[in-house]
């Protein structure tokens, strides 16, 4: 049976939208054996959509090599349940080439991220997104943060492009996105997806969802699936007292003590991980690791994210009890 397109997979997730980070042995190489089984977990407990080596997943980081096999890994792992989408990125040639790698390792997508270091107008980055979507057969989400902020006469030009899906926001200007969703609801027919892309994204849904965005990044999924599926779960249901308990309890303890550290928005994802049972290494340089107080604070904050998701646990052993009796 041939796959539904990509668009109508990610259009209502089951659950959430999966951003793997990159497993590193102890000699630093990229450790794809650990990288499988980090993804199968994944996917195991619950994820939608797998998005391989993109910002959590330190693309930034990666040789070409590495990156292709990597994605190929991840597709491995997931076996076509759920799908791969793969980060793309630098100056346009370098964003082709890795396109292309990733469509030849078997993703089913890209998520194409702002070009490196230079600031451009408006053309040059509808041009830069354009040759993008061009060089490939696979379907292309634009990701809208740093070096690349787009008006939403091109937001657009880009839902007009053919190969050009969706859009995910990592700039946290809700007027801007409103304003975007709005024009290209009135000026192109059919569907174009959005995602709350904003690190952390839970902590900002409620608002997201507010002006019509329900899909967002998950890399708190990564290390704590069991927290990310009951927020995605409240959101899915309209349970908004157990969201809020959460955003209290945890994320927003989380985002302040992610902001306690230049790039802990994935080292502090990745220490998550390996406090789970699953060494994956620490990250590259640039990134640095979490001060040993920061990690001791964030095992506490796991251990109290648990305890907030308890009733739910209970409520839904009691059913299915129900249910056998």
């Amino acid at each position: 049976m041939t796959p539904a397109p990509l668009a109508d997979r990610l259009s209502v997730p089951s659950g959430p939208l999966f951003f793997p980070v990159t497993a590193y042995g102890p000699d630093g190489a990229v450790d794809l054996d650990v990288y499988r089984a980090h993804v199968r977990q994944g996917v195991e407990a619950g994820a939608a959509a797998v998005f391989a080596c993109c910002g959590t997943g330190e693309f930034h980081a990666l040789l070409p090599e590495e990156f292709e096999a990597c994605v190929r890994a991840a597709v491995e792992a997931t076996g076509g349940r759920v799908p791969v989408v793969a980060g793309a990125g630098y100056g346009t040639a370098l964003a082709v080439r890795y396109a292309r790698l990733a469509e030849a390792a078997g993703a089913d997508g890209l998520l194409a991220m702002p070009p490196y270091l230079v600031v451009a107008g408006q053309e040059g980055l509808l041009r830069h997104y354009r040759e993008v979507a061009a060089s490939t057969a696979l379907p292309v989400i634009v990701y809208q943060r740093d070096n690349a902020v787009f008006t939403p006469a091109t937001v657009v030009e880009l839902a007009r492009t053919e190969g050009i899906i969706g859009f995910k926001d990592g700039l946290g200007d809700l007027d801007l996105m409103q304003r975007i969703v709005s024009t290209v609801r009135g000026e192109v027919p059919g569907d174009f997806l959005y995602f709350n892309g904003l690190p952390t994204a839970e902590q900002t849904q409620l608002a997201y969802r507010g002006i019509g965005i329900t899909l967002y990044s998950s890399a708190v999924f990564c290390f704590v699936p069991e927290i990310a599926l009951a927020f995605h779960r409240a959101l899915a249901t309209g349970d908004d007292t157990t969201a809020n308990r959460l955003l209290d309890g945890f994320y927003r303890p989380f985002v302040e003590l992610r902001a306690q550290g230049r790039g802990y928005a994935v080292s502090l994802v990745k220490a998550g991980v390996r406090m789970r049972g699953l060494d994956v290494g620490e990250v590259r340089p640039p990134l640095t690791e979490p001060t040993e107080d920061h990690v001791k604070q964030l095992a506490q904050l796991i251990e109290r994210g648990y305890t907030l998701i308890e009733p739910q646990i209970d409520s839904q052993v009691d059913s299915q009890t129900e249910e056998g009796a």
